[in-house]
């Protein structure tokens, strides 16, 4: 049986974090003005990230990060050009005929924030740094693996291994395929890496909705640290009025994306917050309820905003949340070549505005394997694999993966694969599995085409499976 993983509706699913699967009437709402700005703001974004973050240059990032994206912004982001500052780090790029600029500044660390519209490069001061002057990532140091392929693998396995990773790199598993990265390990062994032409060990890319499940380990953190607990009301301040039934959300009904919250109607929508230059704290934190906290699953990348936005509203200062998730979690398992973005407020994009590399990924689900514990010291909740891996009471349609927290479920509804396999799933083509009973991680990283089916991780992850199995 092949699963339905390319079907308009789990398009839509792997898009999340931005914009695919919705529908052109409902893009339509927007003005000429918001639609410049959204194009502008894109191109700034991206640019920035890519040049600072990934060390890109312009003809790769346009090859990249700027072909294949959505038709709504695709048009007016190609007729644009950015201006890029270097030695201070920033971006920016005019539109309206030169009326107007969006700006995007890169800070240690966090990456780029994007400015609102209508901020000047003056106003990049009142940005937190808290990281300033942190020494640039080098190479990448390999740890927690070893340099020796597993005894137990046979050159007939690591030739049939080689084969289905070169596949990856072909139309075979989706025809609007694009192909940057695979890597695939255990606890203690590389099995297999490769990369496309340009791309390297420590070239970070955008996870795009990968991001969420990264957010969910922060929050696993904390509740190991005992900051948070996920049974309790998430308390937001704007939630707090006797009056407002948003009392009643729990961060694990953030978690489950089952809020009830109206999130327009498609969650994956959050344009005004990832490329609009808005703010978490005026776009999530605002919206109605439209069904008890609980009772619907919906895709929102609202409710993973805010997730996070209730970790944040536990500390007393900026800086110390802005710290949390590298000190409680990247820094403990070497994901030294991550940024998490935020906004220009600090709140952090964990829906989707992370970059990272392959074997960071990697890291973070050999953390999972080990049961939270990275050598020695205990970095998540002993069960938290139980946790995000248990089926949340509501549910997608049978049609997709199943969903725990914040982290995609493929159980029995895919009987080709262990019922024990999670993934984080992101858009163009981003894929973290973890398989706990093979003791084994799978990434691909890509850049897959919006509109044309994208790679199907069940049948490359089943391939994989088959060939380590092969005599």
């Amino acid at each position: 049986m092949r699963p339905l993983l390319n079907s308009a509706f789990s398009l839509s699913l792997m898009a999340g974090a931005l914009l695919a699967g919705t529908s052109p009437g409902y893009a339509a709402e927007e003005t000429e003005a918001t639609l410049n700005a959204y194009a502008a703001g894109y191109l700034a974004g991206f640019t920035c990230s890519a040049v600072f973050n990934g060390k890109k240059e312009m003809d790769a990032i346009r090859r990249d990060e700027l072909t294949g994206i959505y038709p709504l912004i695709a048009e007016r982001v190609n007729a644009l050009e950015p201006e890029i500052n270097r030695e201070e780090q920033w971006v920016r790029v005019s539109y309206d005929n030169g009326q107007r600029a969006r700006i995007s500044v890169w800070r240690p660390r966090l990456g780029c924030v994007d400015l609102p519209v209508g901020a000047t490069l003056a106003d990049r001061v009142h940005l937190a740094n808290p990281f300033a002057g942190a020494i640039a990532p080098g190479a990448d140091n390999g740890q927690p693996w070893s340099d020796q392929q597993p005894a137990t693998m046979t050159s007939s396995q690591q030739q049939a291994l080689n084969e289905v990773v070169a596949q990856a790199f072909t139309k075979k598993y989706g025809s609007g395929t694009r192909t940057s990265a695979v890597f695939i390990a255990t606890p203690e062994h590389i099995l297999a890496e490769r990369y496309q032409p340009g791309f390297t060990a420590v070239t970070p890319q955008r996870t795009w909705s990968v991001a969420k499940s990264i957010g969910a380990s922060v929050i696993g953190a904390a509740v190991w640290q005992r900051l948070v607990e996920t049974e309790a009301p998430a308390q937001l301040a704007n939630w707090s009025h006797p009056l407002d039934p948003r009392r009643q959300i729990t961060l694990e009904h953030l978690l489950h994306m089952a809020s009830g919250l109206d999130s327009n109607k498609a969650g994956n929508r959050t344009d005004r917050v990832y490329m609009g230059g808005g703010l978490v704290s005026d776009t999530a934190t605002e919206t109605a309820l439209e069904v008890a906290p609980g009772s619907r699953w919906k895709y929102a990348n609202n409710d993973t905003l805010l997730a996070l936005r209730t970790l944040r509203e536990r500390f007393a200062t900026l800086d110390g949340y802005l710290q949390f998730p590298y000190q409680a979690l990247l820094d403990k398992i070497g994901m030294q070549h991550t940024y998490l973005e935020t906004d220009w407020q600090g709140d952090f994009i964990l829906s989707s505005q992370v970059w990272t590399t392959a074997r960071d990924l990697g890291r973070l689900g050999v953390l999972h394997l080990n049961r939270g514990e990275w050598y020695g010291e205990q970095v998540l909740p002993s069960d938290w694999l139980t946790y995000i891996s248990t089926p949340a009471p509501a549910q997608p349609p049978e049609n997709a993966p199943a969903y725990g927290a914040q982290w995609w479920l493929y159980n029995e509804r895919f009987p080709e694969l262990p019922n024990d396999t999670i993934a984080a799933r992101g858009n163009r083509g981003q894929f973290l599995l973890i398989i706990p009973s093979e003791n084994l991680v799978i990434v691909r990283r890509g850049y897959d085409l919006a509109g044309e089916p994208g790679f199907n991780e069940h049948d490359f992850t089943r391939d994989v499976l088959k060939a380590l199995a092969s005599e």
